[in-house]
């Protein structure tokens, strides 16, 4: 197992009980040491969740370790059982169950025989899967449970609703803008008289889920935690579905473009008036998307030539980047993804629209790449973020893992026409243009910033003479970064570890030969 200080996608439990804690009426156990329940913190802190998290650690300590925990985590359960009364009670496995080898499934099967709830363990390899993976999984396998008893009942509704109507699917708690999202999708399907049938997991009941194949096609604005719901409604329940990301003008347009198909698909068999909504699609980039108008301004046009990297799962990276190529003209050195599994869709996705193109979970290799490249902006994640804090280049995050600031309180879409205005305005915020950057170097007072000399790179340590230092805060603050990546390139090329003046100088000397 890899253990790492920063980490793009957090462990498989994180994922499961994302997905959990977003149903309506359902708790989740996670069996592992005390520290491991900081998922309570991050959800009630960066969602801002007035309700308590349905989350209860089953904690893993010294008495667990000497005399097993079977007991321990039956009671657990069966304490959440009378205590909360949930529909559903989801036990996750954890990095300490699977190396104690515990027996989830047994200790769920038993647990089920005297709760009230339904008791499921999340089908997850602990250690094959990342927190992304194991949300998409956890996911379809709660889906799959409640739509099979339906049908083994005979509960469930195969007739379709009369009017268009469409699931949502992937919309969870901790999402990056995923709440902001789902009421811009929600606005656009209501322009286009499509009514929305079900949303999940946020909010969504398991009472409900019997009624999912009732809509006419499913919505899958995220790759990474939905897809495989909408694979198995397909193969199981023929509904089709949507997976075109409507971030941007053109793919906005190509995702209402595929309804509109689908829409006259079933009108055709159930003999309804097919739509058109090539009008609404018009409308809604000429007078609600500024994006279009922006991208011809001469604001938009002084980006041109500007270089940037980019980095962030893959339906954010490879959806800001085509954004970015196509719509605005602003060149991206480098795309790249955390989400490894998805590297094929990833590739081709991106293929041609940038220079290079990194499939990493390394931040380090990230960080690298970044200081080599010297682009005028980076589009990442907090990550990311901190990499351009240090080496004094902005960033503007568009995909999680993210700060507590990237939860917002106002409306912050990145779906849909507002959401393509949100995004030219991140884009243009996201770059030093004219006397920004260096204005305070020459008017002074107290934002005149004293320039970090900390090196990037973790291979080795490069220590700043205070002789150097301050001749390096003389230098105009808009040259001084490439100045200080220049002179520790040269530092590293000549084994040097303490930059003084001279090597300053001498390095100058070596760029201007």
């Amino acid at each position: 197992m890899k253990l790492a200080y920063w980490m793009h996608a957090g462990p498989a439990h994180i994922g499961t009980l994302r997905v959990a804690s977003s149903f309506r009426n359902v708790h989740a156990i996670m069996h592992a040491p005390l520290g491991d329940d900081y998922f309570n913190v991050m959800r009630s802190t960066s969602e801002r969740e007035r309700d308590f998290t349905p989350v209860t650690a089953s904690v893993v300590d010294r008495h667990v370790l000497a005399r097993g925990s079977q007991e321990k985590v039956i009671n657990n359960i069966s304490r959440k059982d009378e205590e909360q009364c949930p529909d559903l009670i989801v036990s996750t496995p954890t990095c300490t169950s699977s190396i104690l080898q515990e027996d989830l499934q047994n200790f769920v099967d038993r647990a089920s025989l005297s709760s009230k709830s339904d008791v499921i363990l999340a089908d997850v390899n602990y250690h094959r899967v990342n927190e992304l993976q194991a949300a998409d999984r956890t996911l379809e396998q709660i889906v799959r449970h409640y739509l099979d008893r339906a049908r083994k009942q005979g509960t469930l509704d195969r007739s379709v609703t009369d009017t268009p109507s469409a699931n949502i699917i992937g919309i969870s708690t901790l999402g990056f803008h995923n709440q902001h999202d789902c009421r811009e999708l929600k606005r656009s399907l209501r322009d286009l008289g499509i009514p929305v049938n079900q949303i999940i997991p946020e909010g969504g009941s398991l009472k409900d889920l019997k009624n999912l194949p009732r809509a006419w096609f499913n919505i899958v604005p995220y790759r990474e935690v939905g897809l495989m719901t909408a694979i198995f409604l397909e193969k199981e329940y023929g509904m089709p579905y949507v997976s075109v990301t409507p971030m941007g003008v053109l793919d906005t347009a190509e995702f209402i473009s595929q309804m509109e198909k689908l829409v006259n698909a079933w009108a055709s068999v159930l003999s309804e008036e097919k739509v058109n909504y090539i009008l609404y699609i018009k409308n809604q980039t000429k007078f609600v998307s500024q994006a279009a108008w922006f991208s011809k301004s001469i604001d938009c046009q002084n980006l041109s030539g500007k270089e940037v990297v980019i980095f962030g799962d893959a339906t954010h990276a490879a959806s800001i980047t085509k954004i970015l190529v196509r719509e605005m003209g602003i060149r991206v050195r480098c795309s790249g993804t955390y989400c490894k599994h998805d590297t094929e869709w990833f590739n081709e996705q991106v293929q041609g629209l940038c220079d290079e193109i990194i499939i990493t979970e390394d931040h380090t290799e990230v960080g690298d790449t970044i200081a080599c490249i010297e682009p005028s902006a980076i589009f990442g994640t907090q990550m990311e973020r901190h990499i351009g804090k240090r080496i004094d280049i902005p960033c503007g995050v568009i995909s999680s893992p993210v700060h507590i600031q990237n939860f917002p309180s106002g409306h912050r879409p990145f779906l849909g026409y507002e959401g393509t205005n949100q995004i030219a305005d991140l884009v243009y915020n996201s770059f030093n243009l004219g006397m920004e950057d260096h204005s305070p170097d020459v008017f002074g007072g107290h934002d005149t910033k004293e320039v970090s000399t900390k090196s990037l790179s973790t291979d080795r340590d490069l220590n700043w003479t205070p002789e150097a230092e301050l001749e390096l805060n003389k230098i105009p603050g808009f040259v001084r970064g490439r100045i200080k990546r220049n002179t520790e390139i040269f530092a590293k090329q000549n084994d040097i570890t303490k930059i003084t003046v001279d090597v300053m100088y001498a390095a100058k000397e070596k760029l201007s030969s």
